[in-house]
């Protein structure tokens, strides 16, 4: 006989960004197997069937690809497992009986939308200031022409992995989105295509994210800590050091 978890759930209940936010608590029978995203799936279930509104939550790829799964899963964004999102999270994380509490991200620069669905826009205006590459960079090379350093390679490529979901923002303490632009500033920085307007950028950036009312960087790591992708805090030094010596250039 298939073993089945009986979860208490307290969930963000939010109708609008107008309106003031409250736990409710449920009951749900679940497989040990499903993921997270699939305990609300039966959730919702449960609840129109009984003429109630469902959960309004994020998903898309299920497959922590996208970053869209953004829920804080008893006090730690994605849940309590490290290097996952929320949809790669499965029940069998947690026990029989326990009750878990489940919240949006929570940022000023990411405000509710409703329930625990957030508007993440202010990371696409940082992506519009400048996390791209404009500059004519020709037609596509033969594989190894232009020699890349694999140091090189590497960074970049670990940077590029952020898939910008906001955990970091939400795990910090001021609300701070440093890592995610350090990891997009360091990913273009680091190789020659992205070279030619490496100043013009981070500054571009770093003036959208302060727009965006996102908080200061103390250092604390939590950021890093919680990132699903595992992106590390020396992006926020590449950050720090291509902004100043952008603004030492006059940019």
């Amino acid at each position: 006989m298939e073993k089945v978890l009986n979860i208490n759930l307290k969930v963000w209940r939010q109708a609008n960004p107008e309106v003031a936010g409250r736990f409710e608590e449920y009951k749900v029978e679940t497989s040990p197997d499903s993921s997270f995203l699939e305990m609300f799936d039966v959730l919702n279930e449960q609840l129109i069937n009984s003429g109630q509104e469902p959960v309004a939550f994020d998903h898309d790829c299920r497959e922590g690809i996208c970053g869209m799964c953004s829920m804080v899963i008893n006090g730690r964004p994605h849940g309590p497992k490290k290097a996952v999102t929320t949809c790669q999270l499965h029940m069998r994380s947690f026990n029989d009986g326990d009750t878990v509490v489940v919240e949006p991200w929570r940022a000023d620069a990411f405000p509710v939308i409703k329930d625990l669905t957030v508007n993440r826009s202010s990371f696409d205006k940082i992506i519009a200031s400048g996390g791209y590459i404009s500059v004519n960079t020709g037609n596509a090379v033969d594989a190894n022409s232009m020699l890349i350093p694999k140091d090189d390679a590497d960074t970049a490529f670990e940077a590029a992995t952020c898939i910008g979901c906001g955990a970091c923002v939400s795990a910090c303490k001021n609300a701070s989105a440093m890592l995610f632009v350090g990891a997009k500033v360091t990913q273009l920085a680091t190789l020659p295509q992205g070279k030619a307007e490496r100043e013009k950028r981070v500054v571009a950036m770093v003036n959208a994210m302060d727009a965006e009312g996102f908080g200061a960087c103390s250092n604390t790591g939590a950021c890093a800590a919680e990132c699903p992708k595992g992106i590390p805090l020396s992006v926020i030094a590449t950050l720090n050091k291509e902004y100043t010596k952008a603004k030492m250039k006059g940019f």
